[in-house]
């Protein structure tokens, strides 16, 4: 034991600068699974990154699946490889975790350096099951996410566990050194949300991505999450559109990922028809899910997330020195002077253009389909936390049912997830929210399209 932890520590120490590799863009057709615990089965990481997709890829339809189970280790999403994931026949699967498996109250022990070399030590055995499974499917492209961070740092009231962080850290380590040594993906969420944590507390000592638990990321770290992701895809600086007009010259000088057609120019006017390839990413300013006080929206307040995956860019120059107002389909959307127009405006940021108003559709629903999928992980959760171990996986009848009712009296997660569990334990109500996901999310595909919209830029007055 003693030896495998020495290298865990040491690969920990070399991996300090460590970079995301063989991530590949999602493509048409691809199904996704993401394998996690709490911080997959309850949140929004994934969900933005589906939305990232269904508006900035329109016509590559894809399909993301949440298989996350709440308080998870390595061992027990091992267990559950076959009926929940490879039943999902994934083209992609995305597996993290660390935050269980390195412990919680083993870190304030007098033990507590030997029991976290315990608990490294049986995730890293667990994981080499679960890495022997995946090596039977090599058509089945493979990431491995370090999970996010505790926050050990940050000045809360919330129960700490020093040192934590260290044995998180040499979980990822194994995690990163597998997923090199098979030519698999790996991505590093822990050492740059610390990073985020570390500069944003020297100015507010109670600031944390991960939430008033500091175990849970709340939105606005679920956005950082998704953007590390696509960052590790490589989709950063994909713009929304990059529209350059010179209004002197009656030219357009680029039309990046859009087509500009029908430029007029005119004494103080100027229009053009806009066709995007793309939609504007709606960053949610809605507080949503459990536990959660931040809305995604205040990740841009630590991330460039719009200059890197939110950019519709509009620049007008030579423009004669004025005030402009800007209209889209007749709509006025603002006013910006000559300079502001040469220096250009990113359309995503403006909330009232019809483009943006379809992105938040696309967004409403995706958060209704997330719903859903989220009771459904409520009602698996009983599944594979409570019922497996009692031999009763998927028997769904009333001793089973009865089963879960005398469990809830005594155990609370069971009780928080009795409902999802009485509704779901009947085959027709399953069937149903998987119709209703289906429904939502070929509504999503259908009305994502951009369309033609005619921008018109007029001098004021």
């Amino acid at each position: 034991m003693k030896k495998i932890i020495a290298l865990l520590g040491a690969v920990a120490i070399l991996g300090l600068t460590t970079q995301a590799q063989n991530v590949e863009p999602f493509k048409k057709g691809d199904r996704i699974t993401f394998v996690g615990n709490s911080i997959t089965h309850g949140f929004h990481y994934h969900s933005y990154v589906w939305l990232y997709y269904m508006t900035h890829f329109p016509d590559r339809r894809i399909q993301i699946f949440n298989c996350g189970i709440g308080g998870d280790v390595a061992g027990q999403m091992y267990k559950r490889l076959n009926s929940d994931v490879f039943a999902k026949k994934p083209t992609v699967i995305f597996l993290t975790f660390g935050m269980n498996d390195a412990g919680y109250y083993d870190f304030l022990k007098p033990n507590a350096q030997e029991l976290a070399n315990e608990n490294v030590e049986k995730s890293y055995e667990s994981y080499k099951k679960i890495e022997k499974r995946f090596q039977e499917y090599p058509q089945i492209k493979k990431v491995i996410m370090s999970g996010p961070p505790f926050d050990e740092t940050v000045k809360l009231k919330s129960q700490n566990f020093p040192e934590k962080n260290e044995a998180m850290l040499r979980i990822d380590s194994f995690q990163e050194a597998s997923a090199k040594a098979n030519g698999w993906g790996y991505i590093d969420l822990g050492r740059p949300m610390t990073a985020i944590n570390l500069r944003e507390q020297k100015k507010d000592s109670t600031f944390t991505l991960e939430g008033s638990g500091r175990i849970h990321p709340d939105d606005d770290g679920h956005l950082v999450m998704a953007s590390l992701i696509l960052k590790a895809q490589g989709l950063a600086g994909k713009d929304v559109a990059d529209i350059h007009i010179d209004a002197k010259a009656k030219k357009i000088n680029k039309q990046g990922n859009c087509t500009i057609s029908n430029l007029k120019v005119s004494s103080g006017k100027l229009q053009f028809d806009y066709l995007a390839k793309s939609l504007p990413f709606p960053v949610d300013t809605i507080v949503r899910g459990w536990e959660e006080t931040k809305p995604s929206s205040d990740a841009l307040k630590v991330i460039p997330f719009m200059k890197e995956f939110d950019n519709e860019l509009l620049v007008v120059k030579n423009l004669s020195a004025a005030k402009y107002v800007l209209k889209i389909d007749g709509q006025k959307i603002g006013e910006w002077s000559s300079t502001d127009l040469a220096n250009g405006i990113n359309l995503a940021k403006q909330k009232n253009t019809p483009e943006y108003q379809q992105a938040s559709e696309i967004m409403e629903l995706n958060e209704e389909r997330w719903s859903i999928e989220k009771g459904t992980r409520d009602y698996l959760w009983v599944e594979y936390s409570f019922l497996q171990d009692k031999g009763m996986l998927f028997q769904d009848d009333m001793a089973a049912l009865d089963t879960v009712r005398v469990g809830a009296a005594t155990n609370p997660f069971v009780r928080g997830n009795m409902g999802a569990y009485i509704a779901g334990h009947y085959k027709s109500v399953r069937d149903v929210w998987k119709e209703e996901m289906k429904l939502i999310v070929d509504k999503i595909y259908a009305i994502n399209k951009p369309v033609n919209h005619v921008i018109t830029i007029e001098k004021v007055g």
